[in-house]
């Protein structure tokens, strides 16, 4: 048994049990991957795969309990190598955060600014999706950090840390009847709602309010990107309920805004990245820049 064996599980559950695919990650010919996995299975004295003639289909239940240990064994390399980059230099290497529309727009820029300005030999790389997408990424390591507000608590084997808290705001076009007086959900429930897709920027909390208050929303529009929402509260197709902070005075001058804090309950914006995971120090110092950016967010 050898690291290399072990890493060539791991390829092909990453390629779904695709021998071509896997060589081509391994850089090796496919025969080299089947005389590997055939050994690898003779040393144990019992197959991990399932096969289909030379295809393979699935694993054993044996397999299947190998790939758990596999899991931790990578971990461990993973980790054992960004120790000993930090070691050589810890201002170079590649941060990979894994965040929302909202997120990356309205509340990274400062941090990431900052970060840049003190880790210049480190690259950001940032993928966009919803929160289900967000953990996916942390669990396959194709991220090192998550940034937002949905569905992380629901995890448990997430370090998770609360960044910022910050709650919704209503948008309607000048002139509108919600525009001025008294808001209640009465008032909101009246009218078509254009805010984020369920999973999105505290659309749970949404959801809730007019729940306990036993009102059926009426949706209308709903979307990950708050400049769609904005887009279509314009063509006046109904009230938006969006975060507070995507409100700009300057860029939104034809809109008014109205705090709903008072009526949807506030949300809280966290940080989450893999238990038993590693972080270099750029990273764990680019953490550090979040919760200083987010003790100056008043949302």
């Amino acid at each position: 048994m050898n690291l290399s064996q072990i890493e060539l599980l791991r390829v092909l559950q990453e390629t779904n049990l695709n021998l071509s695919k896997a060589a081509e990650k391994m850089h090796i010919v496919q025969s080299a991957v089947s005389r590997q996995l055939h050994l690898f299975e003779d040393e144990l004295g019992s197959p991990l795969f399932e096969r289909q003639g030379k295809k393979l289909i699935g694993m054993t239940t044996l397999g299947l309990r190998i790939m758990d240990e596999v899991a931790i064994i990578n971990r461990a390399k993973t980790n054992i190598q960004n120790l000993a980059a930090d070691y050589l230099d810890s201002n170079q290497g590649i941060l990979h955060i894994a965040t929302t529309h909202t997120q990356a727009k309205y509340f990274l820029p400062v941090p990431i600014q900052r970060f840049r300005e003190k880790y210049p030999g480190v690259k950001i790389y940032m993928a966009q999706s919803s929160p289900e997408q967000l953990i996916a990424q942390l669990h396959t390591r194709k991220a090192d950090i998550a940034i937002c507000t949905e569905k992380v608590d629901q995890e448990t084997d997430l370090v998770i840390e609360n960044c910022y808290e910050w709650h919704h705001a209503l948008v309607v076009p000048q002139q509108h009847p919600l525009s001025e007086g008294e808001i209640t959900l009465e008032r909101l429930a009246s009218f078509p709602i254009l805010t984020y897709s369920f999973g999105f920027t505290g659309r749970s909390n949404i959801e809730s309010a007019f729940k306990n208050k036993g009102l059926d929303l009426d949706i209308a529009l709903a979307a990950s990107d708050t400049d769609v929402i904005k887009t279509y509260v314009r063509l006046g197709m109904g009230v938006g309920l969006i975060t507070a902070m995507a409100y700009d005075p300057k860029a939104d001058w034809d809109l008014v805004a109205r705090d709903l804090s008072h009526l949807i309950p506030s949300s809280k914006t966290k940080i989450a990245y893999l238990k038993h995971n590693y972080l270099p120090l750029y990273s764990q110092h680019f953490i550090a820049e979040l919760l200083l950016a987010a003790k100056d967010i008043k949302c």
